[in-house]
């Protein structure tokens, strides 16, 4: 079942890469593995050996699948754009690869998507545009089935009298750990020029030198 999915994964790609890169973009594996908080991810690393060859990777979440095959296509098109900026050198992204700047917006809006702002993740949040869903349609690219790793849903209600508890829900093995006491400023940074400030509140901030997001430093 989940082979006839991949396949139309693959041809996708085949689709994309002739209609938006020139037929430009190498080969890769394209997987559909379990990722709940994204709706894909490309690997900068050669993480496959296919013989002799080393390919970079383009996840599908398994658990996103339930949406509508264009927007399927679009993040597979979201990550073809990751692919094409490594093998060009554009730097797309900073801040261990999750903010996407206005590099990254760019390349994929000449590509049919739409692409929205996202706080933490910069010019993340990806659309097909009208141009995007009629490509997919012209070239027959349809889900072959519903399917969808849903994951396995318990009631727990019943069973956390005998358990004495969920383990690790608050810590390792169950075992209650300490909370740091929070900090009453939040530290923000540009993360193109550098430049920082702290504020006593969460809050939407632009850099006037570089026309960029300030993003919250993570504790």
């Amino acid at each position: 079942m989940l082979k006839n999915m991949q396949e139309v994964l693959e041809y996708g790609f085949d689709v994309l890469n002739k209609v938006y890169f020139d037929g430009e973009l190498p080969p890769i594996v394209i997987t559909i593995m379990s990722a709940p908080r994204s709706n894909g991810h490309f690997t900068i690393n050669r993480e496959w050996r296919v013989a002799e060859e080393r390919l970079n990777e383009i996840n599908i979440s398994a658990e996103h699948l339930d949406r509508p095959i264009e927007n399927i296509m679009a993040t597979l098109c979201h990550e073809m754009v990751h692919y094409y900026c490594q093998l060009n050198g554009i730097q797309d992204t900073s801040q261990n690869y999750r903010y996407h700047n206005k590099n990254f917006k760019r390349e994929a809006e000449k590509r049919g998507l739409l692409i929205s702002q996202g706080k933490y993740i910069g010019w993340s949040i990806t659309n097909p545009s009208p141009e995007f869903i009629e490509i997919i349609k012209s070239h027959g690219i349809e889900k072959p089935m519903d399917i969808n790793r849903d994951g396995f849903q318990m009631d727990l209600a019943g069973v956390l009298g005998v358990l004495g508890g969920l383990p690790g829900a608050d810590g390792a093995n169950g075992l209650a750990v300490p909370k740091k006491p929070k900090c009453s400023t939040r530290k923000y940074i540009c993360l193109c020029c550098g430049n920082s400030f702290r504020a006593t509140k969460d809050i939407n901030v632009m850099c006037m030198d570089c026309d960029e997001q300030f993003i919250k430093e993570e504790k």
